[in-house]
């Protein structure tokens, strides 16, 4: 894929011939001027939210994954022995509970995880990555990875200063505490 560029259709059936969000600041500078920046921040952001999903949606449909089951598999895959408890997850996918269920059902149908009584807290179920699960989210790493997480147009610097920059966001809206 390298040097091939890529384009995701999400909504816009080819390029404009203009940029929608600086025509939106332009707008809005009219009228309010104080909070221009700021929405074209908040609207690059979230258009940029659309095309990375789509890109990763992308390379992770051959494997009938969703970006939310692929993370959760990933999480699994990451841990010592290859089990969460369910309660654990949420936070850490940063998903509601009900999401967790919902992600860990979908990938018990697929044989992907199954859950598992705890060991030493009869309330507590694990969810445990299977072999196949393991072997799947190998896979569709390699597939992520190649397509870069649709951030393949961005240099390492501009990576890294991006994730510096929502970091601070989150930081300030009270999404983890910073060191």
């Amino acid at each position: 894929m390298a040097g091939r560029r890529l384009r995701y259709h999400l909504a816009v059936a080819r390029p404009l011939g203009f940029d929608p969000i600086a025509e939106a600041r332009r707008q809005w500078s009219r009228r309010w001027p104080e909070a221009a920046a700021a929405m074209a921040a908040a609207t690059s952001v979230m258009r940029a939210q659309q095309i990375v999903l789509g890109a990763v949606d992308a390379a992770l449909r051959p494997f009938g994954l969703t970006f939310a089951r692929y993370e959760a598999l990933v999480l699994l895959s990451f841990t010592r022995s290859g089990e969460l408890p369910l309660g654990k997850m949420g936070p850490r996918l940063m998903i509601h509970p009900t999401s967790v269920t919902n992600v860990v059902d979908r990938l018990e149908q697929d044989r992907l995880v199954e859950r598992v009584p705890h060991p030493t807290d009869r309330r507590t179920t694990l969810a445990r990555i299977t072999p196949a699960g393991r072997a799947l989210a190998v896979q569709a790493t390699e597939a992520v990875n190649e397509a870069r997480f649709g951030m393949g147009s961005l240099l390492a610097d501009d990576l890294d200063l991006l994730v510096r920059l929502v970091e601070t966001l989150r930081v300030a809206a009270g999404d983890f505490e910073a060191d």
